[in-house]
């Protein structure tokens, strides 16, 4: 029985592709009412470059989360300012699964994210400042110790600093080493903190 459903979908995604593939159509199919047909469309829609703007749109209102999965995938692959614009849209969501989405998502392009890091960092809103540490923590770029010192030093939301610490306790050296300490100051009736803090301090010492 599981073969006979797998060659229908096998069936179904062959002839959903048989359909015109020009980039004005697939961005059409991304409203078809069959899944499958979304989400060939939103994969085939990583070759036209003009297409975040109808991604995005179908992201928002999207429910099938395999669906979904695809568009953040081809909007990673696009990589354009507004889909890097979206994404950061995204980390405002209400929608926890979707939100976690965007910040893996973002973690796929380091080169694109790292010239706004420092807005995200200073955002008004603490949970956006959180996600933006969060992306830090698989963003290889060489500055990332440096925008976590500068969070602990100057953030004022504990969750937001014990966020920065937890990932600088895996890649801090002596360069934060100060910042550390004088956190656990700021923070002295956190218990949380000074737990975090010393564990940090202590992988640089051994480090």
């Amino acid at each position: 029985m599981p073969f006979v459903k797998q060659q229908q979908s096998e069936t179904i995604g062959q002839d959903e592709r048989k359909r015109v593939r020009d980039c004005a159509s697939l961005e059409l199919q991304l409203s078809d009412q069959n899944p499958t047909a979304r989400r060939w469309a939103a994969r085939d829609l990583a070759s036209c470059p003009e297409s975040s703007a109808a991604l995005v749109e179908q992201l928002q209102q999207e429910s099938d989360s395999s669906v979904r999965e695809i568009i953040l995938t081809t909007l990673t692959q696009l990589g354009d300012e507004l889909a890097v614009a979206s994404l950061v849209d995204l980390l405002r969501s209400e929608d926890v699964a979707l939100r976690n989405e965007a910040i893996e998502a973002m973690k796929l392009l380091p080169d694109e994210v790292a010239p706004i890091m420092g807005n995200l960092l200073k955002d008004p809103d603490p949970d956006v400042r959180i996600s933006a540490v969060n992306i830090l923590e698989s963003l290889r770029h060489p500055h990332v110790e440096t925008w976590l010192k500068e969070v602990i030093e100057q953030d004022a939301h504990v969750n937001v600093c014990a966020t920065a610490v937890d990932l600088l306790g895996e890649v801090g050296t002596v360069y934060s080493r100060e910042a550390l300490e004088n956190l656990k100051i700021r923070f002295s009736n956190e218990p949380y903190i000074s737990f975090a803090t010393d564990l940090a301090l202590k992988r640089i010492r051994l480090a």
